[in-house]
């Protein structure tokens, strides 16, 4: 009895051993099979960067605050200025990399083709809070024009006139295709194509002396504070709804770098924050690349979730790369 006892535990000890032994060895082999991350493997980085932006003031500043953080984390951005229509073109063929300013109702004519195909990807949403249409002083409104339909009873106080921005911008082209098609009764009214600050001179000059325009605005923008108007509805949606502006890039940027890309996909801006951006560069006639890095060195707490899982060109952590650049 006793030494089948012994024998029992002898055995039962040499099960555990081995079961032991198996287990280490296992262990070992997943230790083996377990691929090795970024280890060996070089970081894909397109270090020189073409951004394109329209002479709008949110979308100049917006590329600004843009390439001053990517510059700081070793990128070469070189920040162009394009017409819409050439810089959509630029986009789909690849001249272009990344444009900030994507407005999705209104570009939607001139994006929807090139989305489709893929020639051009969409990042994500940098801003959701924006308007964008014809508004009128409030004392315009005041004696009842609320509407775009109401522009038309109107048309000899406006001279039949709508004070848009520069040739080729999608909300001109909104409106000239309204006259063209005669929508709201506009088929004898003129679109006026000059350029955002034209635009808004022209408007202050009614204002000041009383007279009736209609002109394209849209927010984040400091005419939103300093004038005094509103905006029109748009029973027929000719303007969209919904308006959004996002990033775009050209097709394979994604792959190409995916480092960057990461990076303006979590790129999201409050509209206070971009009129406050519009506000000093636009209002007070400050540089773009002043206001961009006196923005970013004082606000790295709202930076920082844009780089979160973000490298610099090198390899290293970009939050705490940004923080050493302006630690100085």
């Amino acid at each position: 009895m006793t030494i089948k006892v012994k024998r029992s535990i002898a055995l039962a000890l040499v099960v555990v051993m081995l079961a032991a032994v198996g287990g280490v060895l296992a262990a070992c082999g997943d230790q083996q099979e377990e691929p090795q991350q970024n280890e060996g493997t070089e970081m894909k980085v397109q270090k020189d960067l073409k951004f394109g932006f329209v002479e709008w003031p949110g979308v100049t500043q917006k590329t600004y605050i843009l390439k001053e953080i990517l510059d700081k984390l070793g990128y070469n951005v070189e920040a162009t200025t394009f017409t819409v229509p050439i810089l959509i073109q630029g986009l789909s063929t690849g001249d272009v990399d990344v444009f900030a300013g994507g407005w999705m109702v209104t570009m939607a004519p001139m994006l929807d083709k090139h989305m489709e195909s893929g020639a051009i990807e969409d990042l994500g949403t940098n801003i959701a809070e924006v308007d964008y249409g014809p508004a009128v002083p409030s004392y315009v409104w005041e004696a009842g024009v609320h509407s775009i339909g109401d522009l038309d009873k109107y048309a000899d106080k406006f001279n039949s006139e709508y004070y848009g921005i520069e040739p080729g911008n999608d909300g001109n082209e909104v409106m000239l295709r309204a006259v063209e098609n005669d929508t709201y009764g506009l088929g004898d009214w003129n679109v006026l194509e000059s350029s955002t600050s034209a635009m808004l001179a022209e408007v202050k000059k009614a204002q000041e002396a009383g007279d009736w325009i209609v002109h394209s605005a849209w927010a984040p923008h400091w005419m939103n504070v300093e004038l005094d108007m509103k905006y029109l509805e748009d029973p027929e949606k000719i303007w969209g709804e919904n308006e959004r502006v996002d990033t775009l890039a050209r097709k394979g940027l994604s792959e190409d770098d995916p480092n960057v890309t990461k990076f303006l996909s979590q790129f999201k801006v409050e509209s206070d924050t971009q009129s406050a951006w519009i506000m000093e560069y636009d209002k007070e006639g400050r540089e773009p690349q002043a206001v961009a890095e006196e923005w970013v060195a004082n606000n790295l707490d709202t930076v920082n979730p844009w780089l979160e899982g973000v490298k610099t060109v090198d390899g290293e952590d970009a939050q705490s790369a940004l923080q050493e650049a302006y630690s100085g």
